[in-house]
């Protein structure tokens, strides 16, 4: 208001210096008139700006039309820009928020805030469903209302939370999560919720599959053994001999066959992507007919099924290897008197091979682990139908880098479907119309 006091004094001396004369030469009373009009409507010129300026105080508006006559324009001018430049900032703040509150919603981790209390202030969307919870209707609810399990309610009640809580849920599958609680402003948690159930099936595996290995050699080993300290201790004739030679050899066959499939799977794993050479499926399938016969020594019906003309793009061994061990599990667990049938169907979005047996079936708990290492449903009879328990952990590899997908269905004294399905890109098609073959 510096510039405007000389101006308003400069107005008042200006009405002084008009009024004076007046009264001086006139009568005192129309210079007093002339001097409080002045100063009166001087006043009313600024109240108006004033009530303005409260009128506006009340609900500031970035309003352009904000402005006055002489200094008054100047002060609404920098009100205006005042007020421009704060809702720039809250703008600018409300997207950092918003962009915050995004990446947020976007992580892999679940984030739940919490007061004191353990009371839900806000959670992100993998929290959501984590934990099922609702971001809306769930705020100012105990967490331990919504999720349940003892555990975290023991976890939570203790107040030590130097190490993480390893928490199991089971709803339509059992899902492994690590909560970190992490304490933050003022009283305040923060609880951090990990998905760690790849993890956990990663270290069960592995614990298996040593579990396993460990127990598929002992066991010839101990044969080899134990004859071996026989035939040292006890002299044998010939034929008794022989007999036990025969026993030593096939479990030294049955280690071998061990050690040469994880070799295989191993090589599978550790190996460049395969060529994409192209594999006459013509010929690929009257090998694996050949080999299923051979293998069954006329005990079952082997029937080839083709629909569609075309050829996959890849790596022989390995195709052979993948759809050899699908084949042989179907002759080895369909009971004499069954059928095992091959089926290639090839169309424009790509292809499938599939087995299909009408054998003892799998129950479907079991599916989903069947191609882990040395996975059996049933040891004995794996066992004894000669398979190494890797047949089916080679075939999803070697399919998988074919970039195909195994999908298996089967029921209970019915059969079983094992389906390699192979995108478009690694078929080659003729045009050639489809055709059935090889079926007897």
């Amino acid at each position: 208001m510096s510039a405007y006091l000389p101006r308003a004094l400069l107005f008042a001396l200006l009405i002084g210096l008009v009024a004076l004369p007046l009264g001086y030469f006139a009568t005192p009373w129309m210079g007093w008139s002339l001097f409080c009009i002045g100063l009166g409507l001087q006043l009313a010129w600024h109240t108006r700006n004033f009530s303005r300026l409260e009128r506006w105080s009340r609900q500031p508006l970035l309003d352009a039309s904000l402005e006055g006559d002489g200094e008054w324009d100047s002060v609404f001018r920098r009100l205006y820009s005042h007020e421009k430049e704060l809702l720039g900032k809250i703008a600018q703040r409300e997207r950092d928020i918003a962009r915050l509150i995004a990446a947020v919603h976007a992580m892999n981790d679940g984030v739940v805030l919490l007061d004191s209390h353990f009371r839900i202030q806000f959670c992100n969307k993998t929290a959501e469903r984590q934990l099922g919870l609702d971001a809306q209707s769930d705020r100012g609810s105990a967490l331990t209302h919504i999720v349940r399990p003892p555990e975290l309610i023991d976890y939570l009640a203790q107040g030590d939370f130097a190490r993480p809580l390893i928490l199991r849920l089971e709803r339509h599958f059992e899902r492994v999560l690590s909560l970190y609680v992490i304490a933050y402003a003022e009283n305040s948690w923060l609880l951090q919720v990990k998905d760690v159930t790849q993890t956990d099936q990663l270290d069960r595996m592995r614990r298996d599959f040593v579990a396993n290995v460990s127990h598929e050699l002992r066991t010839p080993l101990t044969v080899l053994a134990g004859f071996l300290e026989t035939l040292q201790e006890i002299d044998f004739d010939a034929a008794e001999r022989s007999h036990y030679l025969g026993l030593m050899a096939e479990q030294s066959t049955r280690m071998l066959s061990i050690v040469q499939d994880l070799l295989t799977l191993s090589s599978i794993e550790s190996a460049p992507p395969p060529e994409n050479d192209p594999v006459d499926m013509a010929s690929l399938l009257d090998k694996l007919k050949r080999d299923a016969e051979a293998l069954s020594d006329g005990r079952h019906r082997i029937v080839v099924e083709r629909t569609g003309q075309g050829d996959l793009c890849g790596h022989e061994p390995e195709l052979v290897s993948a759809f050899g061990n699908l084949v042989a599990n179907a002759v080895r667990y369909t009971p004499a008197g069954g059928t095992v049938t091959l089926s290639w169907k090839v169309s424009p979005h790509g292809a499938e091979f599939a087995v299909r047996d009408t054998g003892i079936g799998i129950d479907a708990k079991h599916i989903p682990r069947l191609t882990e290492r040395f996975y059996r449903v049933d040891r004995g009879r794996s066992r004894d139908a000669g398979g190494t328990g890797l047949g089916l952990a080679i075939a999803k590899h070697s399919l998988n880098r074919h970039q195909a997908q195994l999908e298996i269905t089967s029921q209970i004294g019915q059969g079983s479907c094992f389906t390699a399905r192979f995108p478009a890109s690694r078929v080659v098609l003729a045009d050639s119309p489809a055709a059935v073959i090889g079926k007897k």
